[in-house]
């Protein structure tokens, strides 16, 4: 029992250590778990305020965006407003100036409708007089008819010749008589029908020439640019031809790719805008980089620096000329003659010699040398807008230099160079012959000195081969003919005969730009001696 008392006495100390230590340890667990929910609670706590900052600071963000979102709406819808603006200001312009243009043509049609009246009446007023002519003739023809009757009778009276004597007689007589009085007929018909026929001649075929402006031969409309190989019309033309489509909408000429080799050929009647295309053409060929939008870059540059070589070309010709004080525009269109040609010579270098031609003679005798200058100068001014305005090239440049206020006097000069409207200056006709000899010396136009020697030469010989000719010459750079005959062989009558089959022989064997001009002279000489 001691024993026991003993083992519990013993055992009871430890199982007091063992709960004192299950105790602190649950005490223990406890203020940890207190602890833990404490801090948790402190945690969830500062979450909670994190996430409504952060909610908060969205809302914020959210505002700030909401308002950048709606500056930037108002901003496009401004610009876009701005941009609609433009456009149907642009495109009110556009109408504008359509209406324009269609109220010129219909004020060019009414023009040309009273032009067209005016020639009816012309032309019913010479009926009526080829009329009243034919007429005259016929009554003509029965006095010759009486006159041929009395004569038989006093002949088959008088002679005693038979009838068929004095008919051959007659005859002879008569013929002589009917030809004398039908050449000088024909010269009579053949002068008024040329004053009427030479002014409706040139309205109708300036007319005609305004309506087919397009079918020019190919040598003054069109340039070759040289490739450095076949492949390269590929990239030219590009995917499904949208290279081409481009440059062609760009400059406004037509790009022709066919099988000649290493070949682009450019048309277009505007020589600034070929020449902006080839110059453009080049430089993408150089440059290797060829799309649509290098394309619209490369045509803009090149405008920008062919006008500048425009600008640059004009105020050069002037002081070569001397020639000051111009508008800026209309050196800008003495520019554009740089790029023009007329049968192969170049409209620019041929208003300067024009220029200088006229201020020389001007000189010689006494007129005013400014004016005659300017006048030449300016005297082709019309074509270098020709293919943009509708009416002939000296209309146009004397609507020009009347738009930029030029003198009455050097209008006159452009106006009157082709003889549209006569000469009333000394300038004028100074202008007007300077203007023919640097457009007729040898070799100035399209053909070769070597041609131009054979075709005189030619004109020559068809001229002495008909009888009765003695001597021929062809002059002012062959639109002349002067044949002098033989005047024992070819009578006063028989001079219009010849000169009209020369002239007909000559449109049958030559070819020639123009016309020819075919005069036949008959010299009558009376030779005596004193003795």
């Amino acid at each position: 029992m001691n024993g026991l008392v003993t083992v519990y006495g013993a055992i009871l100390p430890v199982w007091a250590g063992i709960l004192m230590l299950v105790g602190g340890l649950i005490l223990g667990a406890g203020v940890g778990i207190f602890t833990y929910i404490q801090l948790t609670k402190k945690k969830m706590g500062n979450a909670k305020q994190l996430a409504n900052k952060m909610v908060e600071d969205a809302i914020a963000e959210a505002k700030t965006l909401r308002r950048e979102a709606i500056s930037e709406s108002k901003e496009e819808i401004h610009k876009r407003e701005v941009e609609f603006d433009r456009q149907m200001k642009d495109r009110k312009n556009e109408i504008q100036r359509s209406e324009q243009r269609i109220q010129q043509k219909e004020e060019s049609l009414e023009r040309k409708e009273e032009t067209l009246d005016k020639k009816i009446e012309a032309l019913d007023a010479t009926k009526e007089n080829l009329k009243k002519r034919e007429e005259e003739i016929n009554a003509k023809k029965a006095q010759v008819d009486d006159a041929h009757k009395k004569m038989v009778a006093e002949i088959e009276k008088v002679s005693g010749l038979t009838k068929e004597e004095a008919k051959s007689e007659l005859i002879a007589a008569i013929q002589d008589e009917a030809k004398r009085d039908a050449a000088k007929l024909v010269r009579e018909i053949e002068a008024e029908a040329k004053d009427e026929a030479e002014k409706k001649a040139r309205d109708i075929i300036s007319l005609a020439v305004q309506r087919c402006a397009v079918d020019h031969s190919s040598e003054i409309t069109v340039s070759a640019v040289n490739l450095p190989n076949d492949d390269m019309k590929g990239r030219i033309i590009g995917r499904e031809g949208r290279n081409i489509r481009a440059l062609e909408n760009a400059t406004g000429v037509d790009l022709i790719i066919d099988d000649t080799p290493d070949t682009v050929v450019l048309s277009g009647f505007d020589p600034v805008r070929r020449e902006i295309a080839r110059i453009t053409l080049e430089k993408l060929i150089s440059d290797g980089r060829i799309h649509p939008a290098r394309i619209e870059e490369t045509v803009e540059k090149t405008r920008k620096e062919l006008e500048m070589q425009m600008k640059e070309a004009g105020e050069s010709a002037m002081f070569e000329a001397g020639v000051f004080g111009l508008n800026a525009e209309i050196i800008k269109l003495l520019g554009r003659l740089k790029f023009r040609t007329s049968y192969g010579q170049n409209v620019l270098k041929h208003s300067l010699e024009v220029s200088h031609l006229a201020g020389i003679m001007a000189a010689e005798l006494g007129a005013d040398v400014n004016i005659a200058k300017r006048g030449g100068l300016l005297h082709d001014i019309g074509k270098a807008v020709d293919h943009e305005v509708e009416g002939t090239h000296v209309s146009i440049g004397a609507d020009l230099a009347k738009k930029y206020k030029e003198s009455k006097e050097v209008v006159h000069c452009i106006a009157a160079h082709h003889n549209d409207i006569e000469p009333t200056t000394v300038e004028a006709v100074l202008v007007q012959c300077a203007d023919a000899i640097s457009g007729a010396k040898p070799g100035a136009r399209r053909e070769s000195l070597d041609n131009y020697v054979k075709r005189l030469e030619k004109l020559e010989s068809i001229a002495n081969s008909f009888n009765g000719v003695e001597k021929s010459y062809a002059i002012q750079a062959g639109r002349e003919v002067r044949i002098i005959v033989k005047p024992e062989a070819v009578d006063e009558s028989q001079t219009l005969f010849l000169a009209k089959e020369i002239a007909k022989q000559i449109e049958k064997d030559m070819e020639y730009p123009g016309q020819i001009k075919v005069n036949v002279i008959r010299e009558t000489r009376s030779v005596e001696y004193a003795k």
